[in-house]
């Protein structure tokens, strides 16, 4: 039916253009932005994973030249055909397949490694300098937090490659994923964890008796531990213990660098350098009581040991830290069951292929995504889409992989398995989310690329000016160590990742995925939230909810209608169709139709020339309204659209037989999102195509004041830059499929969807459900997340400002200098692990 509706568009090829420089969600964006200017396009959708813009021409199509010009224009390049992307072709898919989304950007050369031995922010950027001087290498970042990095290259660059290159800067690396499933990652990082706690129990234990001497003069017991003896209970410590520090600075030296361990290592030594000198000095009263007085072998020791303590518990913050992605990854099973050749099969779940029928028990975790063939049950699928009621399953529904069947047999056939899984799809975005940087971690890398440098050049000015100041040579070397270890780059390099990955985990365990970290700094930003009204803040498919008959029966009226409509696919058509089934009443087929666009039809059915659509097809066609208007207008103060049915008899006689309200019912929780929206400060705005007041009318249902009606969706993306140009802050909440150049245009663009590739490919942010109280939750985590990014970066830059002059004053022991680095560093990844907790008592 086309009454009051617009003919569907007929499909268009697309263009696929390669583009060079991206780095971020942010980036592509602006790309979209000027490509979408360009004239002869209808939309445009850039990602930057890929180096792909996907564009959709109208009419004759954009001109190469000025998509170039474009793109240029934005602050990137277009990239050459066949060697970072394919060049501008028009028989590409617009989308990949979707058993293929993981192989598409491994064609394009995303890879994700893991990276041993990083200890500071300094590590990080020596790490990405040396990934980006491989040939080919788009991009590199590099993670402190989850000890992993994500390269963008060209697909001729090989994984080889990249590890060598991280092991030239002196670090280890591997391929994620090549150490085997997750349940072995997790037992090696156990039996890690144990052998760290072990390592450090042990140097515990020689360190304490060694500060215990300090306590001495407290409890009556004069002098210190002999010399001799001191020795060798710091010995195991500094060399065994603090060996791994000693062998990252050996690492640095031979290639003119530094890192944090090189501040460990350089101050310890000197602490325990200085006190062995005085060891073999003191001759024969190297095993004398009390001889042992001007020695520092606590200091060194107590150094090593707690900085020990502090990367472990550093390493278990970080690890919760990460423990969305460890959870996601931990709902594929190992094993399935598969029926081949009639028989049930247990085979790893790497090897099942599409087609397979996958039995799954009551209680077991749907492997793979597919379409329920046989069987009954409900499915918890709130780890996958954040939502926490059961879902019904039945023959012909469709499941994701990691839900847990409740109850019942269920007999799956596989659509997607291994990588093209939505589970694996959404792994593979958090993981890329949590190893961006937002635009705020510019500042911090600045920062860190000198921060040891200058630290050790602090130390080397305080201990000769305390030299010079007559303090003696012990005293000013004292003072120099204990800046080398209160210094914390460690606290600098963990600010940014740490928030970032528990924000997005955070974010990912409600339903809601957020593409890069850019996104999430811009969403915190926003002060106005456009919803496009169908299938946003409705369900998206309209029911008949009145029949109102005027010169007809109503059973007449309603076979009358279905009939005609029987052939249409409009929805409103659709919801005529269904009604009429519904009540029992069995359309026929129509003789002929006649479309008018933008109108209605007119039938020929049971022998009756009927004319249905809005009330200018009935003027059209002389039908009278006078009978129904008082009627229409009540149907359009509901947010109803009406549909008028009228007859043209063969005389001329024109009659009006009766109308139909159709409406399409608000989605549960609309008017709750809303009202979130309001709670946060932010304006709310409608956007509909229907007229004026019908929007209006479900505006004020929803507690909207701004509507944008009558908006044809080639002028969404007017009416989001126009707010745009006026200062506002833009979040573009759509469908993720027609509304996708508005998503693109708008600062922050906020896909709702059911976790299709089109949902989570489109905008910043994609919904995992079609639920609108996700919206005002992703822009509270965004804001929750930059508040703890901004919480850590203060206390990193505060600790390390006023620490190190506080030492190199001499107001700091190297003992307390030791512990206060420590927690440092702890303290800002715990700091980040309170957004668990503070995104719980709100959401209560």
């Amino acid at each position: 039916m086309s009454a009051a509706s617009e003919a569907a568009p007929a499909p268009r090829q697309p263009l696929t253009l390669p583009v060079q420089g991206m780095s971020c969600g942010g980036c592509a964006k602006t790309v979209q932005r000027h490509l979408a200017e360009v004239p002869g396009v209808a939309s445009v959708r850039v990602d930057h994973t890929e180096g792909v813009a996907r564009i959709e021409p109208d009419g004759a199509g954009p001109a190469r030249d000025a998509l170039e010009a474009a793109v240029r224009e934005a602050g990137y390049s277009v990239g050459d055909a066949g060697a970072e992307a394919p060049a501008v072709t028009a028989d590409a898919p617009a989308e990949a397949p979707r058993s293929g989304a993981h192989a598409a950007r491994v064609a394009q050369g995303v890879h994700e490694l893991t990276v041993q031995g990083m200890s500071c922010a300094s590590c990080v950027n020596r790490i990405e300098t040396a990934l980006s001087e491989v040939p080919g290498v788009r991009r590199a970042s590099v993670n402190l937090a989850s000890k992993s990095a994500r390269v963008e290259a060209a697909p001729s660059v090989t994984p080889e490659q990249l590890t060598s290159a991280v092991r030239e800067a002196g670090y280890d690396a591997k391929p994620a994923g090549s150490t085997g499933s997750a349940a072995s990652a997790a037992a090696r990082e156990d039996s890690g964890a144990w052998t760290e706690w072990l390592l450090f129990a042990g140097a515990a234990l020689l360190t304490l008796p060694l500060m215990a001497q300090m306590l001495f003069p407290l409890v009556g017991i004069p002098g210190h531990l002999p010399p001799l003896l001191q020795l060798a209970l710091a010995l195991p410590v500094q060399v065994g213990a603090g060996w791994r520090f000693y062998r990252t600075t050996w690492k640095e030296l031979k290639r003119r660098s530094v890192n944090m361990d090189t501040l460990v290592a350089l101050g310890t030594s000197a602490a325990f350098g200085l006190s062995l000198f005085h060891t073999v000095t003191l001759g024969d009263a190297m095993i004398a009581w009390g001889a042992g007085g001007g020695l520092y072998y606590e200091a060194a020791a107590a150094v090593v040991t707690l900085v020990l303590l502090g990367r472990i518990l550093e390493t278990r913050a970080t690890q919760r830290a990460g423990a969305a992605v460890a959870a996601l990854a931990a709902l594929r099973p190992d094993t399935v069951r598969v029926v081949r050749d009639g028989e049930t099969q247990t085979i790893r779940v790497d090897d099942v292929a599409l087609g397979d029928l996958v039995l799954v028990r009551a209680g077991e975790r749907v492997p793979v995504d597919g379409v329920v063939r046989d069987g009954e049950s409900h499915a918890d699928e709130s780890l996958v889409t954040g939502e926490s009621k059961p879902v019904a399953k039945a023959a012909g529904d469709a499941v994701v992989a990691g839900s847990i069947n409740n109850d019942g047999l269920l007999r799956i056939e596989a659509t997607a398995v291994g990588a093209g899984t939505t589970l694996d799809r959404i792994i593979d975005l958090v993981r890329a989310a949590q190893a961006s940087k937002p635009p705020v971690q510019r500042l911090v890398d600045r920062v860190a690329s000198v921060f040891v440098p200058a630290v050790i050049a602090v130390a080397v000015v305080t201990g000769a000016g305390w030299a010079i100041a007559g303090a003696g040579a012990e005293v000013a070397l004292l003072n120099a160590v204990a800046v080398l270890v209160i210094a914390c780059p460690c606290a600098l390099g963990l600010a940014t990742p740490t928030a970032v990955m528990v924000g997005t985990g955070v974010a990912a365990r409600n339903g809601v995925l957020i593409r890069d970290a850019a996104s999430l700094e811009a969403a915190r930003g926003v002060t106005t939230v456009i919803f496009d009204k169908t299938g946003t803040l409705t369900e998206g498919r309209p029911s008949v909810r009145a029949v109102e008959p005027v010169d007809a029966e109503r059973d007449t009226l309603l076979r009358l209608a279905a009939s005609a409509e029987q052939e249409s696919t409009h929805p409103l058509a659709s919801a005529v169709v269904a009604y009429a089934r519904d009540a029992g009443i069995t359309p026929g087929a129509p003789e002929t139709v006649t479309t008018t666009a933008g109108k209605g039809i007119v039938a020929r059915v049971e022998g009756r020339t009927l004319v249905l659509g809005n009330a200018a097809q009935m003027a059209a066609y002389g039908v009278p309204t006078e009978a129904g208007e008082a009627t229409a207008q009540q149907h359009g103060d509901r947010g109803w659209s009406t549909i008028w049915v009228g007859e043209a008899g063969e005389g001329g006689d024109r009659k009006l037989l009766g109308l139909l309200g159709v409406g399409d019912a608000l989605k549960d929780g609309a008017a709750e999102a809303v009202a979130a929206i309001k709670d946060l400060g932010l304006t709310p705005v409608m956007l509909s195509g229907d007229t004026q007041r019908t929007a209006e009318a479900v505006a004020r249902e929803l507690g909207i004041e701004r509507v944008l009606a009558g908006v044809l969706p080639d002028g969404k993306v007017d009416e989001v830059k126009r707010l745009r140009r006026n200062g506002e802050v833009v979040a573009m909440v759509g469908d993720g499929i027609n509304d996708a150049p508005a998503l693109a245009a708008a600062d922050v663009g906020i896909a709702m969807g059911g976790g299709t590739d089109v949902a989570l490919q489109s905008a910043g942010i994609a919904l995992m459900r079609g639920d609108p109280r996700l919206v005002p939750r992703a822009i509270g985590v965004s804001r929750r997340t930059y508040g703890k990014i901004r919480q850590n970066l203060f206390w990193a830059f505060v600790y390390n400002t006023v620490a190190i002059p506080v030492a190199a004053a001499g107001l700091l022991s190297p003992v307390i200098a030791g512990a206060a680095m420590a927690l440092s560093s702890v303290s800002v990844a715990t700091n980040s692990l309170l957004l668990n907790r503070d995104t719980q008592s709100r959401e209560a």
